[in-house]
């Protein structure tokens, strides 16, 4: 009589590359290979990822396609010529890397506020649309790459009507950002498939990180409202277009140490990363 078997393979390495005989897995039925999420599991660990409809295999850095899948990437331009690539995630197609523009999109240039004292002072005194660039001294452990991390901008730029994100594009609400983390499996699984994986950019651990999304979050920190910098390398920390109070927005936020997303209110004078997604 057949019988259907449901089995997690757990393989070591040695065992794909062992000169040694090894004795043959013979089994009539079905093998099921489950989705896990364990954050340090065994390398050589295979998963079936329902979120990429793919088979992975556990490198003892990230989870690695064992197919060859790659999300569908495409490309957009923002108001000052600056070229990101675009993924497609469920039924939303978003932007894959932080926004970096100086202007709006009726061509009004967007308020710079620098990182001295009067700057802070600025910045926390700041009811308009402005934005700020990390400011990595004394920090040591990383450098701050606009090109790959992005402005950070207070909610009033986010919130502009006179349009942040470029034509055919708009800052996500709070429900669109619950779209997608619902997409990739609710709250507390959705952020290893959104965070780059590796430690490139984010600080070790970079818990649960896969990119399976390809929506490539990096941890490009936080401005608190006081003009001070937090964060870059442990956290990535995004807008949405939705209040929750005269004085606060919601945001999304991942983190270096768990493979969780936060969902949180904030005061608007934070300076936070902007992504974009399709109208």
């Amino acid at each position: 009589m057949r019988k259907s078997l449901g089995l997690i393979f757990v393989f070591a390495i040695s065992s794909f590359i062992s000169s040694y005989s090894q004795e043959k897995l013979e089994v009539e039925g079905v093998i099921i290979i489950k989705n896990s999420e364990d954050p340090t599991p065994v390398p050589g660990t295979i998963r079936f990822n329902p979120i990429t409809n793919d088979f992975e295999g556990w490198n003892g850095a990230f989870w690695a396609s064992l197919t060859g899948y790659q999300y569908e990437l495409g490309e957009m331009m923002d108001q000052d010529g600056n070229i990101y690539p675009t993924v497609i995630i469920g039924t939303q197609e978003w932007m894959a890397k932080n926004l970096r523009t100086t202007t709006f999109v009726n061509g009004n240039g967007i308020t710079l506020i620098g990182n001295d004292a009067s700057g802070d002072a600025a910045w926390n005194a700041a009811n308009y649309g402005a934005y700020s660039v990390y400011d990595t001294v004394g920090a040591g452990y990383r450098s701050f790459d606009v090109n790959e991390f992005g402005y950070l901008y207070n909610w009033y730029a986010a919130n502009d009507t006179s349009g942040l994100c470029p034509t055919g594009w708009h800052v996500p609400t709070d429900a669109e950002w619950t779209t997608l983390t619902n997409f990739l499996g609710g709250l507390g699984m959705a952020g290893g498939p959104m965070k780059e994986a590796g430690t490139a950019h984010w600080i070790s651990p970079n818990t649960g990180a896969t990119n399976a999304s390809g929506f490539t979050g990096l941890p490009g920190g936080y401005r608190l409202f006081n003009g001070t910098f937090f964060n870059l390398g442990f956290s990535g920390n995004w807008w949405s277009s939705t209040e929750s109070s005269s004085s606060s927005a919601w945001c999304r936020n991942l983190f270096h140490s768990v493979g969780n997303v936060g969902w949180s209110n904030v005061d608007k004078r934070l300076g936070y990363s902007v992504r974009c997604v399709r109208d």
